[in-house]
C-alpha cells in the first residue's frame, strides 16, 4: 500500500476517515485526562505518594514500642570491594515493579523491595511495628517477641506486610537466588518477624527485654529462621535508580556470628525536628583524657 504524504486537511483518498480518526484520539485523550488516568498522571501519583515525607514516632524512653513508625537502616560497615559495593547506610524500601505500577492506581501485591542509599523517611521506608497476635499498641517491643511489620508506601487505603517464604524453584530473589523478601496484604506466618541481640554471648540474657531504639539489632523471619539481609555488591535495577537487594539469608562468618549484612537499626525520630531521625542528631565530642594520662604517668 502507498503511504499517504498529505495530511487531514488535504482532501485527498480518505480525508474524511483521517479527520474523524483524529476527533476519536483527541477526544480519548481528553477523558483519560478528566479521570486521572493518563500514564503521566498515574506516575506522578506513584511518585508522590512513594516519596511523601513522612514523621517517624519519637521514643521518650529510648525504647521501641509497638505502633511505632520507624525506618529499617542497614548501617554502613567498610567492605573489601568497596567501588563494587553500594555505599553508606541503607534503608529498607517498598519497590514496586516499574511496568505494572503505572497500569492501576493502587499498589501492587506482592510488592519487591529493596535497599535505597538514603536516610530521609519517606513513603516507601516508612514501617510500622504491629502486634502479631493481639492488639497492643503502646506496649514495648521485646527480644524474641513475635510482630509485623506493616508499610502504606504513602497511600492511605491499604497496607502491606514484610514476609518471606521458602526458596523454590519458581520463587527465589533475582540475583543471589537466594530466599525472597516481599510484600503482600496478607498477614500469616510468613510475616512474622523477632529481633535478636547482636552479640551471641549475650543473646539468652537479653531475652525478654525490651529493644532500645537506634542500635544495632538482627532481624529473624519466624517461619524460616533466616536473618533479613541487604547484598550490596549485587545491585537491581529499580524505578528509583540502582539500588541494593534485600532477601532472607543468615551470614556468618568463622566464628558463627552474623555479619554486617544482616544487622539492622530501627530508626525513630529527633524530637528536635520534625522531618528528621535519631541519627542526624550531633555526635557529643569525645573526652579529652590526655591531661589525665599525663597526671597517671601513662603518656
Amino acid at each position: 500500500m502507498a503511504q499517504n504524504l498529505y495530511g487531514p486537511r488535504v482532501r485527498i483518498g480518505n480525508w474524511n476517515e483521517d479527520i474523524y480518526l483524529e476527533e476519536e484520539l483527541m477526544k480519548d485523550f481528553l477523558e483519560k485526562r478528566d479521570k486521572g488516568t493518563l500514564l503521566i498522571q498515574r506516575n506522578r501519583r506513584l511518585k508522590q505518594n512513594l516519596l511523601r515525607p513522612m514523621q517517624l514516632s519519637i521514643s521518650e524512653d529510648g525504647f521501641v514500642h509497638f505502633g511505632d513508625a520507624v525506618m529499617l537502616l542497614n548501617p554502613s560497615y567498610p567492605e573489601r570491594e568497596a567501588e563494587l559495593c553500594l555505599p553508606g547506610d541503607l534503608s529498607l524500601c517498598m519497590t514496586p515493579d516499574e511496568v505494572r505500577a503505572h497500569l492501576s492506581d493502587e499498589l501492587e501485591v506482592p510488592c519487591g523491595l529493596s535497599a535505597a542509599p538514603t536516610r530521609l523517611p519517606v513513603g516507601r521506608n516508612t514501617f510500622t511495628i504491629l502486634s502479631a497476635d493481639r492488639d497492643a499498641i503502646g506496649q514495648v517491643l521485646r527480644y524474641g517477641q513475635d510482630f509485623c511489620l506493616g508499610i502504606t508506601g504513602g497511600f492511605e487505603n491499604k497496607m502491606l506486610y514484610l514476609s518471606s517464604d521458602h526458596r523454590t524453584l519458581l520463587r527465589s530473589s533475582k540475583k543471589s537466588w537466594l530466599q525472597e523478601v516481599y510484600l503482600t496484604d496478607e498477614v500469616s506466618q510468613r510475616s512474622r518477624w523477632q529481633a535478636v541481640f547482636l552479640d551471641p554471648q549475650l543473646r539468652l540474657e537479653q531475652e525478654g527485654f525490651p529493644i532500645q531504639a537506634n542500635t544495632k539489632i538482627l532481624i529473624y523471619h519466624c517461619h524460616t529462621n533466616r536473618a533479613l539481609a541487604v547484598h550490596r555488591q549485587l545491585f537491581l535495577r529499580t524505578y528509583f535508580g540502582k539500588e541494593a537487594e534485600v532477601v532472607a539469608h543468615t551470614h556468618l562468618d568463622s566464628h558463627k556470628v552474623e555479619k554486617p549484612k544482616n544487622h539492622w537499626i530501627l530508626v525513630t525520630g529527633n524530637p528536635r525536628s520534625d522531618m528528621s531521625t535519631m541519627l542526624d542528631l550531633p555526635k557529643p565530642p569525645a573526652e579529652d583524657t590526655r591531661a589525665m594520662e599525663q597526671a597517671m604517668g601513662l603518656d
